[in-house]
């Protein structure tokens, strides 16, 4: 059983060993003839960001207790646990990712109560599973996660004390059962909390449009070694597509900010397939949408769907160029002092006109637009646009007027992603349009006057996706 961080009745935090005690004379040597100092750890990227961002948080809350755990481990399989990754509103007010951390803003003074790398006076380093720099690795010491980060750091068995006393304390809940355990519930205050961290995020710096161009330009990358690769995936399917993408994202980013999507045929009418588990089919189509997550977190979240022979058909493409001139109207519409509904309302008005231009809707298009009908929406299923950032689907706990009611800024990064998705046993639809899905998606920057694509080094049109399948297959 791995082991595990627990609280006693007063709180305090320890690790608890599960493994059969071991012989003292064992023990004692093992905790001997060991080098270990501190090492000389360089200010962390983003350190400078997330002390403007504590401080305007600070702010907001005059006199408050504000407490933002990273979160821990959690079981995969029995004793064995998921890789960690810290929950992100710590990480965008701390720039921290490691485990069981706590940022505590008391009054507008910050501190982190962080779990160092175990000392050689206990037998943590040899014996823990979770923790022990022999099992694990080594985790940095305190005086290295505060130069890290530019910010006072002390160990998390003194996080109970942090949390005592009088006056008015909000906490990001769900993060860490510990710290909920520890704090009384104030649900309006909590909420709060979370919608205000979320709000602040909907605006990005120059410096995370940087991490999200780097984590765009190396998801541009991953979809380039897949094709690059095409007859292994022709010969192994979707599973060898999501293989090839992720040794991307862990060699250039963190990881994946989202299980990939691989649909291969009728599986691209799936939208969040993820079992990636079929053939990919010569003659059909393959939808992929997904993400690399950079070393800082940000993350990319990108759609194309290519033609599995090279080349789409006549139908498909038709298809394609339709789901494309809607991307374009949506892309169109994302501009400063527009509302962020615009970019949905632009996109879906091409496809309705289209899909009517089909012969497929039960009314005219401009009815089945109207929001008492929407029956456009059996093939496009989804919203056009969300916000991206630390999370792949960002700010969520954000108010709806400040943000799906909201009108679009300079510094909001957002998808734009329509799509048409013809059910394979949708006896509404002609009999060759079963079976196929169609998304295309990037990744925009609200500018001044406009907009940038963040994931234009990928090609859209189809032309250029035949060319750029040719060219990476050669």
């Amino acid at each position: 059983m791995s082991d595990q961080s627990t609280a006693d009745d007063q709180g305090q935090f320890h690790t608890e060993s599960h493994d059969p005690a071991v012989p003292e004379a064992y023990s004692a040597f093992m905790r001997q003839g060991w080098g270990d100092q501190d090492a000389d750890v360089p200010r962390r990227s983003g350190a400078d960001q997330a002390a403007a961002r504590r401080a305007r948080l600070a702010a907001l809350f005059p006199g408050e207790r504000l407490v933002l755990p990273a979160g821990g481990y959690k079981v995969r399989s029995y004793d064995t646990d998921y890789r960690f990754r810290a929950d992100t509103a710590h990480v965008y007010f701390t720039g921290n990712q490691t485990s069981d951390a706590v940022l505590v803003i008391d009054d507008g003074e910050a501190v982190l109560y962080a779990r160092p790398r175990s000392g050689r006076d206990t037998d943590e380093f040899f014996r823990d599973r979770q923790y022990g720099q022999l099992w694990v690795g080594k985790r940095p010491s305190l005086s290295e996660l505060s130069a890290s980060l530019g910010l006072p750091v002390r160990h998390v068995d003194h996080l109970q004390d942090a949390l005592s006393g009088s006056g008015k304390t909000r906490v990001h809940r769900g993060v860490s059962l510990q710290v909920d355990r520890s704090v009384p519930v104030d649900r309006t205050r909590d909420d709060e909390l979370a919608r205000v961290m979320s709000e602040m995020r909907l605006v990005k710096d120059d410096w995370e449009v940087a991490q999200l161009q780097e984590a765009c330009d190396i998801t541009a990358l991953g979809f380039a070694d897949s094709v690059a690769e095409w007859d292994r995936v022709l010969e192994f399917g979707e599973r060898w597509i999501e293989g090839t993408f992720f040794r991307r994202a862990r060699a250039m980013g963190n990881d994946i900010g989202y299980d990939s999507i691989v649909g291969g045929g009728s599986h691209a009418t799936t939208l969040h397939w993820i079992d990636n588990d079929g053939p990919i089919t010569p003659g059909s189509l393959v939808l992929l949408d997904m993400g690399v997550e950079a070393r800082s977190l940000y993350t990319a979240d990108v759609t194309r769907t290519l033609p599995v022979d090279g080349r789409y058909t006549a139908l498909q493409r038709d298809l394609y160029d339709l789901v494309l001139q809607a991307q374009d109207a949506g892309i169109a519409a994302c501009r400063p002092g527009s509302p962020f509904a615009g970019t949905h309302e632009a996109a879906m008005t091409v496809l309705a006109h289209g899909l009517d231009a089909m012969g497929l809707l039960p009314v005219p298009a401009e009815q089945a637009l109207d929001p008492e009908s929407k029956v456009y929406s059996r093939w496009t299923l989804h919203g056009t646009s969300h916000m991206l950032g630390l999370d792949v689907h960002d700010c969520g706990q954000a108010a709806p007027e400040s943000y799906k009611g909201a009108l679009l800024e300079p510094g909001m990064v957002l998808t734009v992603e329509p799509g048409l998705y013809f059910q394979d046993d949708d006896l509404l639809v002609p009999e060759e349009l079963r079976g196929i899905g169609i998304r295309i998606e990037d990744d925009l920057l609200v500018t001044a006057d406009g907009a940038t694509n963040l994931s234009a080094s990928l090609p859209r049109t189809a032309a250029d996706v035949e060319a750029w399948m040719a060219a990476q297959r050669r």
